[in-house]
């Protein structure tokens, strides 16, 4: 649909308003945000009565309060197919999810943990140990409907918001401390 002078006028009007473009763009119909963007551009339109949206900066949260942590040690290199600059890197543990959920890992008929390999659909599907050593399964009991993982794993994995939010403050304090 091509231009028209009252569309056009409806156009300034709207942004003289301070209507974003993908709202002008709703109200005008049959046009999109960028085409809204571009005739605004064509038309030298500049600054707004207000923006388009406030400023809303995030609140200022307090310092959490340093705690001694014991430094790691820096990561040794490992070799890798005689790549002697890979890398493993020692995992920083803040929490240990594991440890919460106090489930102990089931183990297959001949003792095995289950694997990527023997994984099934009904298995909780919890990591347990480094991707990159031999010892690394799941969790491996019954899942419940409608979660890859067991109750106990659903519970630690599935947090309230602002418990999440939290252990990713904690997390990062601690990443500038061992940093």
């Amino acid at each position: 649909m091509g231009w028209t002078e009252e569309r056009v006028l409806e156009l300034k009007k709207l942004w003289a308003e301070g209507h974003s473009a993908s709202q002008i763009a709703k109200k005008l119909g049959s046009v999109t945000r960028n085409a809204v963007i571009g005739k605004v551009h064509r038309l030298g339109l500049s600054g707004r009565a207000t923006p388009s949206r406030p400023v809303k900066r995030p609140p200022r949260l307090a310092r959490p309060k340093p705690t001694a942590m014991p430094r790691q040690a820096p990561a040794a290199p490992v070799a890798r197919g005689g790549n002697a600059l890979a890398v493993r890197a020692e995992p920083v543990q803040t929490h240990v999810a594991h440890a919460e959920a106090n489930v102990e890992p089931k183990r297959l008929s001949n003792g095995d943990m289950v694997t990527v390999l023997t994984v099934k659909d009904t298995m909780c599907k919890w990591p347990i140990g480094d991707p990159a050593d031999a010892a690394f399964g799941f969790c491996g009991h019954g899942a419940t409907a409608g979660s890859p993982y067991c109750a106990e794993h659903a519970r630690v994995a599935f947090q309230p918001a602002k418990k999440r939010e939290r252990r990713a403050r904690e997390f990062d304090y601690i990443q500038r401390l061992a940093g």
